[in-house]
């Protein structure tokens, strides 16, 4: 009998998080996620296991802060949203635009989990990938799993020239395939609710054409505050 429950328990998950079950989302939506981000950010770097090595940071050009849920029964389903912000050519960070996270797998599977996931970007290329296609981390851009603060490892120059460095927490459980075809995506229609701007992806991250709006500026202090 629990089994069956779980079984069910797991199915309805994975429905709930399918896009045919999405409900109306309002800007006080996307503004909760912007700040979902950032609690995550903080999060991590207030656990000496977790933190970013401030040499990481201080070379950083981009970060992308990944909230998922991934529940599976036979076919899982990976959703949920991130944050992106590049660092300018004049050394200041842009305003926060929200992306689409998800994915996919198929094969023997069970259960649920929370991602919580922080690429940083070392080089400019990477997220200009957003502006016209889905990025595939590791497959467009190559990752690789970040040195942590409170670790001895050598940061060297071959991890510093790594286009995507990866610091990821799972919480909960879950059991079979590995996740495929992973990937973020621009959202247009949650930034130009978020500034009420027509704007969209490039000119939100690389122009000083858009307006901020007070909602994203505690991100963008902390960010500047942890990277210079």
């Amino acid at each position: 009998m629990l089994m069956k429950k779980f079984f069910t328990f797991t199915l309805l998950a994975a429905l709930l998080t399918s896009p045919l079950f999405a409900q109306r989302v309002t800007r006080a939506d996307y503004v909760e996620r912007v700040e979902t981000c950032e609690a995550i950010l903080q999060e991590f770097m207030a656990d000496p296991e977790m933190s970013i090595p401030a040499d990481i940071l201080q070379r950083a050009r981009g970060i992308i802060i990944v909230n998922q849920f991934r529940a599976g029964l036979v076919i899982g389903i990976n959703d949920g949203y991130a944050v992106v912000m590049v660092r300018r050519p004049d050394n200041t960070w842009s305003l926060p635009a929200l992306l689409a996270a998800g994915g996919g797998s198929l094969g023997f599977q069970i259960g649920a989990s929370a991602n919580e996931t922080i690429y940083v970007l070392m080089d400019d290329a990477t997220p200009r990938m957003l502006f016209n296609q889905r990025l595939y981390v590791g497959v467009d851009a190559k990752a690789v799993a970040g040195p942590r603060a409170a670790t001895s490892e050598h940061i060297n120059e071959e991890i510093l020239n790594t286009p995507i460095l990866v610091y990821r927490k799972d919480r909960g459980a879950y059991i079979g395939a590995n996740l495929k075809a992973g990937w973020l995506t621009r959202n247009d229609r949650a930034n130009r609710s978020l500034y009420n701007t027509t704007y969209t992806l490039p000119e939100i991250l690389y122009s000083d054409w858009v307006s901020d709006v007070v909602e994203v500026r505690p991100l963008i202090n902390y960010v500047s505050k942890l990277t210079n």
